[in-house]
């Protein structure tokens, strides 16, 4: 699974770890990604979303129908 938000679409960010030697090694920054489910009062139906950590803030703060909504706009099948 990729790690991607469906609602804020935050990706992996790429970079470097550095060694106390001062190495340089590739690394990844993933987003804190969780699957949660949400009750859609609008089709009668639960729809499981995988979202960041901000992106289940935004849920919370504007409403699951306008997250979905948004989604939808984006493009992502829900």
């Amino acid at each position: 699974m990729s790690a991607h938000c469906q609602l804020t679409g935050a990706k992996p960010g790429f970079g470097n770890n550095i060694s106390h030697s001062h190495r340089r090694t590739p690394r990844r920054f993933d987003p804190n990604i969780q699957r949660k489910r949400y009750w859609l009062p609008s089709e009668g139906r639960y729809v499981r979303l995988r979202l960041s950590a901000k992106g289940i803030k935004t849920v919370d703060a504007i409403g699951v129908e306008a997250a979905v909504a948004r989604i939808r706009a984006r493009g992502v099948k829900v």
